[in-house]
């Protein structure tokens, strides 16, 4: 327990709860945490003050407030801010917050997310799933259940909290042009059970609202067209180079060759040409919503 403004606080769970290790494979994740650490010791040290002392102060065991300076653990943002406070840091500790949370993340999410981040326009077909930046928080959380093995909870939390994040990209200025082509099926799927189903249809309306996105959907019985094999992306950037991905092409590896990807773009507009406009779509979404 600590005191602050009079009142008793103890930050959420010490930080003992699982999720906050640090990711054995990931270099950068590692690297952050430790500098965190480092740079926690050193004001801790230079104000005089014992990690026992300091660890009463922020609401953490001593064995804790160790395994944060040895960048064991990941901090919290909360502690960051509560420590900066206590060591008059003067706003260093919890300036590091922001690369400290994405530490948290899968490093591949990460690298998709940084992607996303710098993406000026994004084409996106997918066969199977919704994009994850059209997903809801209820959708998103039961289509990550229905993987097998299952998860543990850290992990399956870890990734929803990745995939959310994410939709940063729509509070970008300039916003990105974003233009998503569905299957049917996947709209008719009910992930999650009813009420999750009819609020991943409400969600898609609101999101086909905003002038830089366009959703389509392909209706069931088009069938001819280049994306049997799987999902198509390719993401567009600001000094005119390009990422893409399709599953069955290129071992489903990402590709920067102008050459492979001209071939996704051919087929992306193929597939876009074949599905419902955009105002078929809302209005077939619409309809698939009040018969939900």
């Amino acid at each position: 327990m600590t005191q602050m403004d009079g009142e008793a606080v103890l930050l959420k769970g010490e930080g003992n709860e699982p999720g906050w290790e640090v990711d054995p494979d990931d270099e950068w994740g590692l690297a952050i945490v430790a500098t965190v650490g480092r740079q926690l010791k050193l004001r801790r040290e230079a104000v005089g003050m014992r990690a026992s002392k300091f660890g009463e102060a922020v609401g953490y065991g001593e064995d804790m407030v160790y395994k944060l300076e040895s960048g064991k653990r990941i901090p919290r943002p909360e502690f960051l801010d509560r420590a900066d406070e206590v060591l008059g840091a003067g706003g260093l500790l919890s300036a590091m917050k922001e690369d400290v949370e994405k530490v948290r993340y899968p490093k591949k999410v990460r690298d998709l997310a940084d992607l996303e981040a710098k993406a000026v326009e994004l084409l996106s077909y997918g066969s199977h799933a919704l994009h994850g930046l059209l997903q809801t928080q209820e959708f998103a959380k039961a289509l990550l259940m229905t993987r097998r093995p299952t998860a543990p909870e850290d992990q399956l939390e870890k990734a929803l909290a990745a995939r959310m994040a994410r939709k940063a990209i729509y509070e970008r200025s300039p916003a990105p042009e974003l233009s998503f082509v569905l299957e049917e099926t996947t709209l008719r799927r009910p992930v999650g059970g009813k009420m999750v189903h009819r609020k991943q249809l409400e969600h898609l309306l609101e999101m086909a609202q905003l002038r830089n996105v366009e959703i389509q959907v392909m209706p069931m019985d088009r069938w001819d067209h280049p994306g049997t094999g799987g999902r198509i992306q390719v993401l567009k950037f600001g000094d005119g180079t390009a990422v893409g991905r399709m599953d069955d092409e290129f071992n489903g590896r990402p590709v920067h060759d102008p050459r492979q990807l001209r071939i996704l773009e051919l087929r992306y507009g193929i597939i876009r040409a074949e599905a419902l406009t955009a105002r078929e779509s809302q209005a077939f979404i619409e309809q698939l919503l009040g018969e939900a």
